[in-house]
């Protein structure tokens, strides 16, 4: 006779591995599906930034959606067109300024490799810049076939923001009508849940990109003040460079402040730079202990071990952009799962926001029935 706990233990295994075969599966399909997954993936991300600034037209401005959605979109990129442009410009402008002060750091470091503790003799410094150069000319090939990578990447890239851009314009569109198709398929005695786990998590993907975005953005002129004061050359693309990498949780903050510490310390010595890695170091803290908490709330909270496993994965799997999109999916999973969880059968499907529309859910709270069985939820006041 099999003891209970080997069968049960049995049972707990093989569903497991069903699991794990399910998951590899989709996990493949992702990888093998990169350009349209991310894709999908980076046009829900700018749907839910876009959709509260189309309700806002429609209820406001009282625009039709098609013109509303057509502002947001050619708003959003002329912003971003004039953002790269006013980016580029301060590089271009900055470069002889970065160029001359990283010249005479080079000339300090020189100067300590041979007069400091060291005592190189200048022949040797001269001998490592002659390899330095001649591995570059001995993988020139290696490089050429690098730029031309880099090249078909641009292809690439290319490709997949027009497909983001199309997407994005039927997400803000027919979001609702493409939800309300996708609910379909699923069992009509869960139905009903499942639209709500949805909408829920949309929601929550909602106040995830608009707090992420004002977090970027105190990250970005935080940082920019502090590196302006001390006098570190192109603080605006640095500032920017912040900004961007402030969206891809931990690691994309850690990442743009060492660059812009590194770029202290070439340019204006190590004592601006340890100031500098004091200011970056102090915006963190804000971030990570004022501001993340105050605006995404409970609602969209991730433990740090599932961020950093979801942008592990998402670098796995689709490079930078995954790593970008992962975090907020799995707040979106994360919202869904405590929606099927708590089985709210009060909460009705309109209560709560839907693609096409924006916004967020309405705080519900939770109140004892008269008698005293079950309980009922009511739009908190």
């Amino acid at each position: 006779m099999v003891p209970v706990g080997l069968r049960l233990s049995a049972a707990f295994a093989w569903r497991l591995l069903v699991v794990a075969a399910a998951l590899g599966v989709i996990i493949w399909l992702v990888g093998e599906l990169a350009l349209v997954t991310t894709t999908l993936a980076v046009a829900l991300l700018l749907a839910a930034l876009m959709a509260p600034v189309v309700d806002l037209l429609i209820r406001k401005a009282r625009f039709p959606r098609g013109l509303a959605v057509s502002a947001t979109i050619v708003g959003g990129l002329a912003i971003l067109t004039g953002l790269v442009t006013f980016v580029v410009v301060q590089f271009t402008d900055g470069l002889p300024a970065l160029r001359e002060q990283l010249s005479r750091s080079f000339d300090q470091v020189g100067r300590w490799l041979t007069e400091g503790p060291l005592g190189l003799e200048s022949a040797d410094i001269n001998d490592l810049i002659d390899q330095i150069v001649s591995y570059v000319e001995r993988n020139q090939g290696t490089i050429t076939t690098s730029a031309l990578t880099t090249a078909g990447a641009v292809g690439e890239f290319l490709t997949g923001f027009l497909l983001t851009l199309f997407i994005l314009i039927f997400f803000l569109l027919h979001g609702n009508d493409i939800w309300s198709f996708l609910v379909k398929a699923v069992p009509g005695n869960a139905r009903r849940q499942a639209d709500i786990a949805g909408r829920r998590g949309f929601a929550s993907l909602v106040s995830y990109v608009r707090a992420t975005a004002i977090v970027a953005v105190v990250d970005a002129v935080g940082i920019g003040i502090g590196l302006w004061i001390l006098g570190v050359p192109l603080v605006v693309p640095l500032a920017t460079l912040v900004f961007l990498g402030a969206f891809i949780p931990i690691i994309g903050a850690v990442v743009t402040g060492a660059i812009a510490v590194l770029v202290a310390l070439v340019t204006v010595g190590w004592i601006k730079a340890l100031i500098a890695l004091a200011v970056v170091i102090a915006v963190m803290q804000l971030e990570s202990h004022v501001l993340q908490p105050l605006l995404l709330g409970r609602a969209v909270k991730i433990h740090p071990l599932a961020v950093i496993l979801a942008i592990t994965a998402g670098l796995v799997i689709a490079g930078i952009t995954g790593a970008l999109v992962s975090v907020p999916l799995v707040a979106v999973l994360n919202a869904g799962a405590k929606s099927l969880i708590d089985n709210d059968e009060a909460q009705t499907a309109d209560e709560v926001p839907v693609l096409a529309r924006g916004g967020s859910a309405p705080d519900v709270v939770a109140e004892p029935s008269e008698d005293g069985s079950r309980e009922t939820t009511r739009e908190a006041e």
